[in-house]
C-alpha cells in the first residue's frame, strides 16, 4: 500500500499531494468536532475540505517547491532560510486564507471578522509549531513528499485552527483550556454555521 502511494506521488506529485493535504486537513476538522463531543457537522468539514483543496494544498505544493528553488539543499543556512521565509511569508498567507476562505463559505457579512479577531493569536501559536515541522521537513523529507508531510503535520494544526475558527481565539491557551474541560469564549460558541 505504501509503495503504491509513493509511486503515485512520484508519478502524479501535484494531484497526490493536494488530495492528501485536503484529506488530512478535513480529518483534522472532523477530529476536533469529535473531541468537542458534538454531532458531526459535515457542512463545516466540507468547507474545510474546499479551502484545503482549493488553496492550502496548492499553495503548499507551489510554495515548498519555490523555497527549494530559491534556497536549494539541506545545509544549515539554506534550511534556516527556508524556515524563516516560510514563517515570515508563507504562514501569514495561509492563516489569512483559512479564516477568510471559511468566512466566505459560511457567507458571513464581514469576511474579515475572524481574521481581525484571531490572526495574530493564530500566527503566534503557529510559531510554536510550524518552525519545528518545517525544520524536520527541509532536513529529512525529499522534495516530492514535502507537501504530503506538511499535510500530515497539518492534521494537528487543522484540529487547532478549526477549533479556533469555531470556538477559540486563536491561542494555544484557549485550546488547552478547552481540552481540560473549561469554557472558552462563550460569546463565540455560537459561531455562524
Amino acid at each position: 500500500m505504501a509503495g503504491a502511494l509513493l509511486r503515485g506521488v512520484r508519478r502524479f506529485p501535484w494531484l497526490c499531494n493536494v488530495l492528501l493535504y485536503g484529506g488530512l486537513f478535513s480529518a483534522g476538522d472532523a477530529a476536533q468536532q469529535l473531541l468537542r463531543g458534538q454531532p458531526p457537522d459535515w457542512a463545516q468539514t466540507r468547507r474545510v475540505a474546499l479551502v484545503a483543496l482549493a488553496f492550502h494544498g496548492n499553495f503548499s505544493y507551489v510554495w515548498l517547491r519555490a523555497l527549494e528553488r530559491a534556497l536549494p539543499g539541506r545545509r544549515p543556512p539554506a534550511v534556516l532560510g527556508k524556515v524563516l521565509c516560510d514563517q515570515l511569508l508563507g504562514a501569514p498567507v495561509a492563516v489569512l486564507a483559512f479564516y477568510t476562505g471559511m468566512s466566505i463559505l459560511q457567507r458571513k457579512e464581514d469576511i474579515f471578522s475572524d481574521c481581525k479577531k484571531k490572526f495574530w493569536n493564530t500566527y503566534k501559536t503557529g510559531l510554536m509549531y510550524w518552525p519545528f515541522v518545517q525544520l524536520s521537513n527541509f532536513i529529512l523529507i525529499p522534495v516530492h513528499l514535502r507537501t504530503a508531510y506538511t499535510g500530515l503535520c497539518g492534521f494537528v494544526w487543522a484540529s487547532f485552527i478549526c477549533f479556533s475558527q469555531q470556538s477559540g481565539d486563536g491561542t494555544a491557551k484557549s485550546a488547552f483550556m478547552w481540552l481540560q474541560g473549561e469554557k472558552v469564549n462563550a460569546d463565540e460558541e455560537s459561531s455562524d454555521k
